[in-house]
């Protein structure tokens, strides 16, 4: 009777076990512009779209570049994000798991066609005039599909159809074109989805939520820091970003800048220190929010600064300037960005950068949270004082 009692058991095991495809089929992509908060804005895109055509999103790993190494590393999307939140939401599966389970049947290797919107041109002279996507061609194209072995027998390019969802009837057309039974499976080159982020799809990031370990580790911290309310900060200041900045003249919108100056500008243009803001300007904006946080939470008042960055922290100057103040700034001790944005979407109060995507990315969590941001010099000192005398008057 035991031995009948572990057979069934073991039988329902396999039964289980077996995976169960969705017959209205998948959708997966490569997350190849960008650093992450760029492929973080490109997934709320790539999620909404995935759902407009009923497809499970095959969730891709994020793609990180380390320093010294040639080759993207592919980090599982669940290393820093819970998946259950956004099952609410829509179906979603990790690449690992569909590539273990489901893709060896119902997506064979001489099924396996790559999607762009347009031929792309290739960096070999052998392929030159072949027309394809390319899509292993270069990095970090190449070492994401070759983490899961794939290679591609052809290629589709499906111009002029697009993912504007939300202003068109264009679901339905990718669906009349690419019918699940004919195309199970839809492999993006790129992210289905536009940089920055669409403004209908910002809500999206609340089903973006951080696993139990960033949280507890965030958590942690904080309470080493002294005992009350904290701003969060986030500095970009280094090279790349300053170079990057020397675009601002020429330019009505740069990477996230929408969030602040509005998706059509109708909040203002870019200017330089929107971009970079000077010393001056930081610790005399930190100063102006300590004040009003006193007067608005006097039982509640701002005992600590944690800033994040990617160069320079300016530690030593916040602590020279906010001394009389007893405030104290701090860094966490190791360089984890992860974790400085999930420590960040936590304060209190935060200040980001307008025109950055790792700003972005604190900004939408706490959007959704209903907690404060504001942005380094925006809206310009000067439109200030106007707003406020317009409003006298």
């Amino acid at each position: 009777m035991l031995g009948f009692f572990i057979l069934v058991l073991t039988g329902l095991q396999v039964i289980s076990a077996e995976p169960i495809v969705d017959s209205n089929g998948y959708l997966t992509y490569c997350p190849c512009m960008g650093r992450f908060g760029n492929q973080a804005d490109h997934f709320l895109g790539a999620l909404a779209f995935s759902k407009a055509l009923n497809r499970t999103l095959v969730v891709p790993p994020w793609v990180e570049y380390r320093r010294g190494e040639t080759r993207s590393k592919q980090v599982p999307f669940d290393s820093y994000f819970s998946l259950y939140p956004i099952k609410e939401y829509h179906r979603v599966i990790l690449m690992e798991e569909f590539m273990n389970e489901l893709a060896p049947k119902l997506w064979p290797e001489e099924k396996r066609i790559s999607f762009c919107y347009m031929e792309r041109k290739s960096i070999y002279l052998e392929d030159a005039n072949k027309a394809d996507c390319h899509a292993k061609e270069g990095n970090p194209f190449g070492p994401f599909w070759d983490t899961f072995g794939v290679n591609f027998s052809n290629s589709e390019f499906y111009g002029p159809l697009h993912f504007d969802i939300h202003h068109s009837d264009i679901s339905d057309k990718w669906n009349a074109q690419y019918p699940p039974q004919r195309w199970p499976v839809l492999a993006f080159t790129g992210a289905p989805a536009s940089f920055p982020v669409q403004q209908d799809n910002r809500h999206l990031h609340k089903y973006l939520k951080w696993n139990r370990k960033f949280q507890d580790d965030a958590r942690q911290f904080i309470r080493t820091m002294p005992k009350g309310a904290f701003i969060g900060v986030h500095l970009r200041n280094g090279i790349d970003w300053v170079r990057a900045c020397d675009h601002v003249r020429d330019s009505q919108q740069l990477f996230a800048s929408p969030q602040c100056l509005g998706y059509n500008n109708e909040r203002g243009n870019l200017y330089a220190e929107l971009c970079i803001p000077s010393k001056e300007l930081i610790i005399r904006q930190i100063k102006r929010l300590l004040k009003n946080v006193k007067q608005s939470y006097p039982k509640n008042e701002v005992r600590s600064i944690f800033v994040a960055s990617d160069a320079n922290h300016m530690l030593k100057d916040l602590n020279t300037a906010l001394q009389r103040m007893n405030v104290t700034a701090y860094r966490y001790p190791e360089d984890n960005p992860h974790l400085d944005l999930t420590i960040l979407g936590l304060s209190n109060h935060f200040i980001g950068n307008c025109i950055s995507s790792f700003s972005a990315f604190v900004k939408r969590e706490r959007d959704v949270n209903g907690f404060p941001s504001y942005f380094w010099a925006f809206p310009k000192e000067k439109e200030k004082q106007h707003t406020k005398l317009h409003e006298e008057l």
